[in-house]
């Protein structure tokens, strides 16, 4: 199935219409299925309202009568009082969770065991790919959670994405998701710093990018998100560094990261590094930049000294 075409129409709950859980919930609504949306915001259930959701009161009524409940929140603070004050007390048991948000993989893993002492089949499904794959349906999923959970969850996350991947029980989607980003955090660092030295010495940044491209220092940020105006396919580089995935998006996951490696006893300095850098970057003018702007700042300091 791809993109709920041949999904049954399934009532949905969908808490959480920020910039990603809009675009979200809007191709829940578009496939078909009956979507009650709820969020703090009026702008952003007028954005729902006019996409097909149906809008609710609140987020305990939004999951009354729901046969699934979707949540795409800021931080593991409000995925636990979402699911404590409107979720458990008025859905009813047997109801499928899915949690989209990024967060901590503790936090993850208590709701989520909260959830199946209360009669809930849960998955901790956190994405990859920004805003402009939430709006287009290509988000790939990361998905903690039992094999019955990911079975029934698989068919609601497919019409929202490209790829739906099982990751293990509760809190390995999460535990995948801040792996991928701290691996992509600390390889866009690499890829601007190389890029700034290439044009240092000399180099035309378009002939490093034909080389290195096809050689082995070929990445995904080179290749597919290259941080250089101009060069390699369509990035947020081309637009001023802006859309895309932010630089305080890119460090909350990073210090997520660092969270779970001092929990869990490792080593993780290059992790580490890109945390730092991260941090003095939004602090001094990334804070509304896409996180390939780093590029920038990394130069600025090199001629700062």
């Amino acid at each position: 199935m791809r993109n709920g075409r041949d999904a049954d129409m399934t009532t949905i709950a969908f808490i959480g219409l920020g910039n990603m859980g809009a675009g979200m919930a809007a191709n829940l609504a578009k496939a078909g299925h009956d979507v009650a949306a709820f969020d703090i915001s009026e702008d952003a259930l007028e954005v729902a309202k006019a996409n097909g959701c149906r809008i609710a009161e609140s987020g305990a009524d939004a999951v009354k009568g729901a046969e699934a409940v979707v949540t795409m929140l800021p931080a593991g603070k409000h995925v636990r009082a979402v699911y404590l004050d409107d979720v458990f007390d008025h859905a009813e048991p047997g109801t499928l969770l899915l949690d989209c948000s990024t967060i901590d993989v503790a936090t993850a893993r208590d709701v989520g065991e909260q959830a199946a002492a209360k009669g809930f089949l849960m998955v901790d499904a956190p994405v990859s790919g920004g805003i402009a794959a939430a709006a287009g349906g290509t988000l790939t999923f990361m998905v903690g959670g039992t094999d019955k959970a990911f079975e029934r969850a698989e068919p609601i996350l497919d019409v929202m994405g490209k790829a739906v991947i099982h990751a293990g029980e509760s809190g390995a989607g999460q535990a995948a998701k801040i792996c991928n980003n701290m691996l992509l955090g600390a390889t866009m660092i690499a890829t601007c710093e190389t890029f700034n030295l290439a044009q240092s010495l000399g180099l035309d940044p378009q002939t490093f990018f034909d080389i290195s491209s096809k050689a082995s220092g070929q990445s995904w940020s080179m290749t597919s998100y290259c941080p250089v105006p101009g060069v390699g396919p369509d990035s947020p580089a081309d637009n001023d560094y802006e859309g895309g995935f932010a630089a305080p998006l890119m460090l909350k996951d990073l210090k997520l990261a660092m969270e779970a490696a001092d929990e869990a006893g490792m080593r993780t300095p290059m992790g580490a590094k890109a945390r730092a850098l991260y941090e003095q970057f939004v602090k001094n003018g990334g804070e509304k930049k896409d996180f390939s702007g780093i590029i920038e700042f990394l130069e600025r300091s090199s001629i700062d000294g």
